[in-house]
């Protein structure tokens, strides 16, 4: 196996991490802004769907920070990140061309970012994850 091959799905996984462990902090630390937005878009309940997300982002996120169960972190942040793509940027019914143009953008970043997610759900958290960890040392015995 290749350096690029061991070390490239590490910094994907970091990538990934940071993206949703950022967006975590940012939205937490602006909880009244992102209420307000939830509620814009008619969503029941935006406090406890905002806590949600928040309790998803962070545990998805560390999950393949650390590459521990990073298969099911990967999974769980594929799924609510689909699923806010479709809620929150539906540019398909913004009339105003900028603003379409700026949600398309929003929408097009987030299935890229489902993705890469996808890719650690079919191919592993790769050589340097807490996942492998046990599988070294079974392979040692």
């Amino acid at each position: 196996m290749s350096f690029s091959e061991r070390i490239s799905p590490l910094l994907g996984r970091l990538a990934l991490a940071w993206f949703f462990l950022a967006a975590a902090v940012r939205m937490g630390s602006d909880w009244d802004t992102q209420v307000e937005l939830l509620a814009m878009a008619h969503l029941p309940a935006p406090p406890v769907l905002l806590a949600l997300s928040l309790i998803v982002m962070v545990l998805g996120g560390l999950s393949l920070l650390f590459g521990f169960h990073a298969r099911h972190g990967a999974v769980l942040l594929f799924g609510f990140t689909a699923l806010v793509t479709v809620l929150m940027q539906d540019y398909w019914h913004v009339a105003n061309v900028v603003e379409r143009a700026t949600r398309y953008e929003i929408f097009a970043r987030n299935v890229a970012i489902a993705g890469g997610l996808l890719m650690i759900v079919g191919m592993g958290a790769g050589p340097f994850a807490l996942d492998n960890r046990a599988a070294g040392q079974k392979k040692k015995r």
